[in-house]
């Protein structure tokens, strides 16, 4: 039988071969697009020399680096950011790592850090301490455990109540190039000058207490404490003494400037409140610096010059109560003044656990707690957060009554009564 040429090649051609060519278009743009994702990721993800190495295990390195520190929460879209991973990788590798027990889930999509910061250097941060009284140690103290806790390197310098002093520091930490300063002074005056230093060092600056220009405020609510401080006394005054009053004292601290003289104003509007002819009652301001001698002696000239009455005694700190609880006890008359101190130091504490005791009470700023909040504070800025321009200690009357609830772990066995005279006035 005979065929035709044609019909021969159309019965042998191929089946697979009638098939249409395969597009290769989208394949050419799916390689370029995998080698463009590849040459965004970081160095650690390309790292392929090693046989040895885990990619997957860097690439979990990497999640953990994006958590700065303990207790971060970070939604899934953040780690993404900040990885620069794929959304199906990440997500795998935060369940892995939530299975692992370093992350746990903060809510819908939300993950917490479990581990603590994976950083290639720590944070570091100056602290600049205003001195060595008993509620300065107290603050150095819960800085050091924050720090320790956040894996933050702290360095610490001490102020010396020295202005002098105050501003060689802040030369030095600008030396160290510390990233955050926490600075802790008395001297308002050269409050502008610490903060232009730093300024100029492009150095981020928490102010403790003392206000600075361009500073993050961190410390006492002045007038709430004097506020609270006072109407307990005014209180106390009426229950006890039908509210007679001869005079009142009020020791303060001028050189801490006028964010401070809010706590004798306070202390005056709440004492007035509750005890309104007291603003018949002569009055007699005292500087409060220097240490507890200092302010002792003091009060002795005062009262050489003016013979004992009922007086009342708003002092601006806890070393100048204790030093009028002194100067009273020394003349007998204990039973004529009635004190109100603020800050609630550990001798503070004790006084009121004393029997018969002039001090009605004292407002607590609680500086073991200082280091927790400060720290949170410094780790927000940081971290290029928004953290508030002023950040407020909660305040607390302490008195006779509760002291003991509020610091169950006071040592017992100290010495019950007046301080060291080491002891130096603190804000």
């Amino acid at each position: 039988m005979y065929y035709s040429g044609q019909m021969l090649t159309k019965r042998r051609q191929s089946p697979i071969a009638a098939l249409p060519k395969p597009r290769r278009k989208p394949i050419a743009q799916a390689a370029q697009h995998l080698i463009a994702t590849r040459q965004e990721m970081p160095a650690a993800k390309e790292r392929k020399g090693d046989r040895n190495e885990s990619q997957t295990v860097l690439r979990a390195c990497e999640v953990l680096k994006t958590f700065h520190t303990l207790g971060e929460e970070l939604n899934l879209a953040q780690v993404i950011e900040r990885t620069g991973l794929p959304k199906t990788t990440v997500f795998r590798l935060l369940r892995t790592l939530i299975h692992g027990g370093l992350l746990e889930r903060a809510g819908s999509g939300v993950y917490r850090n479990r581990f603590g910061p994976v950083t290639a250097r720590p944070f570091r941060i100056g602290f600049a301490a205003q001195g060595d009284s008993d509620f300065c140690r107290e603050v150095i103290k819960s800085m050091e455990v924050a720090a320790a806790r956040e894996h933050v390197h702290l360095i610490t310098v001490n102020n010396r109540y020295s202005a002098r002093e105050a501003l060689r520091n802040a030369d030095l930490l600008i030396k160290e190039q510390v990233d955050l300063v926490i600075e802790y002074q008395t001297y308002e005056r050269i409050a502008p000058i610490i903060s232009s230093k730093f300024l100029e060092a492009s150095t981020p600056v928490i102010a403790i207490e003392v206000p600075h220009p361009g500073a993050t405020y961190f410390g006492a609510n002045n007038y709430k404490a004097g506020i609270i401080g006072g109407k307990a006394l005014g209180r106390w005054t009426r229950d006890n003494w039908g509210g007679k009053v001869d005079q009142l004292i009020l020791l303060e601290l001028p050189i801490a400037g006028s964010l401070l003289e809010l706590r004798i104003t306070g202390f005056v509007d709440g004492l007035r409140a509750e005890l309104p002819q007291i603003a018949s009652a002569p009055v007699a301001h005292l500087n409060g610096r220097g240490n507890f001698e200092e302010v002792l002696e003091v009060l002795r000239q005062f009262l050489r010059r003016a013979p004992a009455k009922r007086t009342l005694v708003g002092a601006v700190n806890d070393v100048c109560a204790l030093a009028a609880l002194r100067a009273f006890d020394e003349i007998g008359g204990r039973h004529l003044c009635a004190v109100m101190g603020q800050n609630a130091i550990p001798d503070a504490r004790a006084e009121l656990r004393r029997p018969g005791t002039s001090l009605v009470g004292t407002v607590a700023y609680f500086p073991e707690r200082y280091g927790d909040e400060i720290m949170a504070l410094a780790l927000q800025i940081l971290q290029k957060k928004s953290p508030p321009s002023t950040a407020f200690v909660k305040h607390q009357l302490i008195t006779a009554r509760n002291v003991d609830l509020l610091y169950p772990l006071d040592n017992r066995d100290i010495k019950i009564g007046f301080p060291a005279p080491r002891i130096r006035t603190a804000i």
